[in-house]
């Protein structure tokens, strides 16, 4: 009875030994296994995070930006990630705190983002100029922006450079009238709500207005356009390095050179692209808008 139960003991002890012998196993493949995620490993390279004011909905963002990106990616060999804002006021905020290394933004908002983080523009559209223009139904009686008084107005949000800063100001200084704003997101909420009669009238850009359905924008009239700035930058955060800048600025001017490329870029859209510069955009703080920017 001893005999047997000293062999079950030893039979038991080798078991374990085993147990023991194939967890150390596992434990040295385990790396080998399982990927090593980017964060745990220094050689991996982190994306640039791309931001994109948000004037059309997210998806309508990615089908126009994700392409550029890739494109960017295949000629700089930098790796970009492109980040959706769920409203202009949030991607405010994101560019005030540095979020984005590259971004693309209005030209006010380049003003801002330039004292608060450093931001330097790269290229932008120097083919056309960026104005504002009000919209109202087709079949609306209203005419001028006189009769506007005391009407509701959509504006896309408070900081819109063309679709809301550039109205609103020519509303105070130019026509001393005063509107019930509404605040929708983003442009094409301004022209849907337009077309379906919700407002009186609606504050956009010719460009966003280009890009909206034939079916909306046959519904629409302009009946104003305000007066005429420097257009959108691309710009990057100084924490990039010199020669990645460097590199997507010169990825972007290539895209200009062949027709895929203008293809790209005019769904952002932008007519012909160019390099831009800090001095571009210093003519906006002549315009009286800081009354109206809210911080």
């Amino acid at each position: 009875m001893r005999a047997v139960c000293n062999n079950s003991s030893e039979f038991s002890a080798g078991i374990l030994r085993i147990i023991r012998v194939l967890i150390m196993g596992v434990g040295i493949l385990l790396p080998s296994i399982f990927p090593v995620f980017a964060e745990d490993n220094p050689s991996e390279t982190k994306p640039y995070l791309f931001g994109v004011v948000p004037q059309f909905n997210a998806s309508r963002i990615m089908e126009v930006w994700q392409p550029i990106l890739d494109t960017l990616a295949k000629e700089t060999g930098l790796a970009f990630r492109l980040v959706g804002s769920d409203s202009i006021p949030e991607f405010e905020q994101e560019f005030s705190q540095g979020r984005f290394d590259f971004v693309y933004m209005n030209p006010y908002h380049f003003i801002h983002a330039e004292r608060s983080q450093g931001y330097q523009p790269l290229v932008r559209d120097v083919g056309r100029m960026l104005y504002g223009i009000l919209v109202v139904r087709k079949d609306s009686l209203l005419q001028s922006v006189e009769e506007l008084d005391g009407k509701v107005v959509a504006f896309p949000a408070p900081n819109a450079l063309g679709a809301s800063l550039m109205p609103r100001a020519e509303f105070r200084n130019v026509y001393a009238i005063e509107v019930e704003p509404r605040y929708v997101k983003s442009h094409s909420s301004v022209y849907l709500n337009v077309a379906l009669g919700k407002v009186d009238a609606g504050g956009g850009v010719q460009k966003t207005l280009e890009q909206q359905p034939e079916n909306l924008k046959r519904k629409l009239r302009v009946i104003h356009q305000t007066q005429k700035v420097v257009s959108h930058p691309v710009a990057a955060h100084p924490r990039v390095p010199a020669d990645d800048r460097q590199q997507v600025k010169n990825a972007l001017l290539k895209l200009g050179q062949s027709e895929h490329g203008r293809a790209l870029l005019s769904r952002v859209p932008v007519d012909v692209i160019g390099v831009a510069s800090p001095e571009d955009y210093k003519p906006l703080m002549e315009l009286g808008l800081e009354l109206l920017y809210e911080n």
